[in-house]
């Protein structure tokens, strides 16, 4: 898949979340790249010999107060090459996106790593 396309279908997965979150979501970009760097795989806590879908990188709006004005954006970050190579075909490719940009919003609305599994046990 190209950059191009695959940058539409994280968009169009994003545009699916309902609105009642999305328009919560504030200073927040939403970016592709072609695979993880030493330090986000660090920031992950990616263990050795494996990858990462996404990540999320910010403040969650949980922890977050009136004082915290002017301040750069969150950024989610979601990894082309892993999904691609993960994916078993086009339709396991669209869902594993799905999975991610929620799990990375997930974060930033203040959730945990073991809450964020056991919302996506729930969704399924």
């Amino acid at each position: 898949m190209s950059p191009d396309e695959f940058d539409r279908l994280v968009t169009a997965t994003f545009a699916r979340i309902p609105a009642r979150f999305r328009k919560r979501m504030k200073n927040i970009a939403l970016v592709v790249e072609a695979e993880p760097s030493p330090r986000q795989l660090a920031r992950g806590r990616v263990s050795r010999g494996s990858t990462l879908l996404g990540l999320y990188e910010g403040r969650p709006l949980t922890a977050r107060s009136v004082f915290d004005s002017f301040t750069m954006p969150d950024r989610i970050t979601i990894f082309q090459g892993p999904h691609e190579r993960l994916a078993r075909g086009p339709e396991h490719l669209a869902r594993m996106v799905e999975d991610t940009v929620w799990h990375e919003v997930a974060h930033y609305f203040g959730m945990d790593e073991p809450r964020v599994r056991a919302a996506e046990r729930r969704r399924r």
